[in-house]
């Protein structure tokens, strides 16, 4: 059974901030060094019906080491399926992570999915990096505006993309077309990142439709996975502006 959602602790300014935003913060905590510096975000928090609570370190309740002197405590973001993602955006534009272990990836990969257009992330259930307060902090406020599917086979996910209609583009240093200029990707269509280091999994490697790869001109074997998906969205966008 799916877990009720996600997103129910956010610290750092700009993810608390965000959650403010879309109005899920019920209880704000700040440290009384930072109230001045905050008193903006505590008066949203405030007008948005959230309790207010001044503490002396946020440090000791916080998932991170630098929690920037606040913390939230959220309604919970609720988990979509893979028919949620397909449809959050026209063509449809998904993120599949196909078990990335650091979640500081994770949330620099739905931060610049974002800025991109990308509609929907799906991620596996197990075995891969919980979307917590690390991945939040690092996503800067990305994920109040991305639907979140999770799944519990990245593999079956791809199957069920293609019954959907959408084109499943693996992105793999191994792949044997370029992914800059690929045609599939004017279509509705789901790119699929592998893990860092390993890379794709290889039942989900044999089930995408396609296994691209970005070229590297220098010394380089890989790209960090946060890089590579930057670029990979940023290619959706721009295939899609000038087809």
């Amino acid at each position: 059974m799916a877990p009720p959602g996600i997103g129910d602790s956010v610290e750092g300014v700009h993810a608390v901030d965000a959650a403010v935003g879309a109005g899920r913060v019920q209880r704000l905590l700040v440290e009384r060094s930072r109230a001045d510096a905050l008193s903006a975000l505590i008066e949203r928090a405030r007008a948005a019906g959230a309790s207010i609570e001044l503490v002396d370190d946020v440090r000791p309740m916080a998932g991170t080491d630098a929690p920037q002197g606040v913390l939230a405590r959220c309604r919970p973001i609720p988990v979509a399926n893979v028919e949620d993602a397909v449809a959050a955006r026209s063509p449809a534009a998904v993120v599949v992570l196909d078990h990335l272990e650091d979640p500081r990836n994770v949330g620099a990969i739905a931060r610049t999915a974002v800025a991109a257009g990308v509609g929907a992330i799906v991620v596996a259930r197990h075995r891969s990096a919980p979307i917590g307060a690390t991945a939040f902090k690092a996503a800067a406020g990305a994920f109040e505006h991305l639907v979140i599917a999770e799944v519990s086979s990245v593999a079956d996910a791809v199957v069920a993309l293609r019954k959907l209609d959408v084109w499943t583009i693996g992105l793999d240093a191994g792949g044997d077309r370029s992914l800059f200029g690929l045609d599939l990707l004017a279509e509705p269509c789901a790119l699929v990142l592998g893990a860092e280091g390993g890379g794709l999994g290889r039942l989900v490697r044999q089930r995408v439709d396609v296994v691209a790869s970005i070229p590297l001109h220098g010394p380089m074997e890989s790209l960090n996975a946060s890089v590579a998906a930057s670029l990979a969205v940023y290619e959706i966008a721009r295939v899609r502006a000038t087809g």
